[in-house]
């Protein structure tokens, strides 16, 4: 999947002219895109879209125009696109009692470490966790995580044939057993891998 770049992005007084119908396109796209693991967990299969979303409300927020601080945004976002051999997701914990949260956060320690995919019967794949900086201390995990599953030549051509896909958690404070993923997000997975050759 390609890389945004200044080019692919809208100006402030453009965005803010598209925004609506823009964001409304983007939340139906991001509800496809969506996993929930056991009853807290949530992933967020990013990509090109979701990325340029994050990064054109950063540059709205912000308000940066400049060309280096519009560097700076898609340098910070564009590894959330993923490569063809991986899937990328953003990890979040959603609890909503504030004092819960707290104590779940500090038993969660690691969790993030913990999260796997799998491509039918091949071996479970681990995600490599919050490659741009920690986000976990050893006292509480952070309630969102930046998330990559690499996978094997084997488990692209897998996926890319419809072999099923699942996720699960192998934490002692959080386990969820194997899900299988539905055919709306298999199918949308299977459109971030590349062929293998």
């Amino acid at each position: 999947m390609d890389k945004l770049t200044p080019q692919d992005l809208w100006p402030l007084e453009t965005y803010a002219r598209m925004r609506g119908d823009f964001r409304a396109r983007v939340m139906a796209h991001k509800r496809g895109r969506q996993l929930k693991l056991g009853e807290h967990l949530r992933l967020l299969y990013e990509d090109r879209m979701t990325v340029q979303y994050q990064i054109q409300e950063m540059l709205r927020i912000e308000k940066l125009f400049e060309e280096a601080e519009i560097l700076d945004e898609l340098n910070a976002y564009n590894p959330l696109i993923p490569d063809g051999s991986n899937w990328k997701a953003t990890l979040m914990i959603e609890i909503s009692d504030v004092p819960e949260r707290r104590r779940r956060l500090q038993e969660m320690v690691g969790i993030e470490h913990r999260v796997w995919m799998q491509v039918g019967s091949l071996d479970r794949v681990f995600a490599i966790a919050d490659e741009d900086m920690d986000r976990s201390t050893e006292e509480k995990t952070s309630s969102v995580h930046f998330l990559r599953f690499e996978l094997s030549r084997a488990m692209v051509a897998g996926a890319l044939e419809g072999m099923a896909l699942q996720a699960g958690v192998d934490h002692p404070a959080c386990h969820v057993a194997g899900q299988v993923l539905d055919a709306g997000l298999q199918t949308a997975l299977q459109g971030d891998l590349a062929p293998v050759h």
